[in-house]
């Protein structure tokens, strides 16, 4: 079992730049690929990014692309979202995610909110 500690949220202009990390417990980190989802009020959670356990192949919600990049560090058990040119739309609580094979695990989520 892994646990996920999201961090890094707060209030931002439209335009601005946030970095959400995600520190995961356990020794088996490298072994889990990573996503961000985010959930907007009265809305489904939704898929913002992944990375590979590697760190090699990353993907994105198109919404996001261009503007949001995935990265981890294996080594700090930690992966990370640099979130750039910020819109109000991107206000949600955001959250952390490990999978390996069919489990799932999530962290208790940060939010974001973007002010125009």
């Amino acid at each position: 079992q892994v646990q996920l500690v999201e961090s890094g949220g707060g209030l931002v202009q439209a335009g601005g730049s946030l970095r959400l990390s995600c520190a995961a417990s356990g020794r088996t980190f490298s072994s889990y690929a990573m996503g961000w989802f985010r959930q907007a009020p009265g809305k489904e959670r939704e898929f913002v990014a992944s990375i590979s356990r590697s760190g090699t192949n990353t993907y994105y919600a198109d919404s996001v692309k261009g503007r949001f990049t995935i990265s981890r560090d294996n080594a700090k058990n930690t992966v990370y979202l640099q979130m750039n040119s910020l819109k109000p739309e991107d206000t949600a609580v955001y959250y952390c995610a490990a999978r390996r094979g069919p489990l799932v695990y999530w962290g208790q989520g940060t939010q974001v909110t973007v002010s125009s």
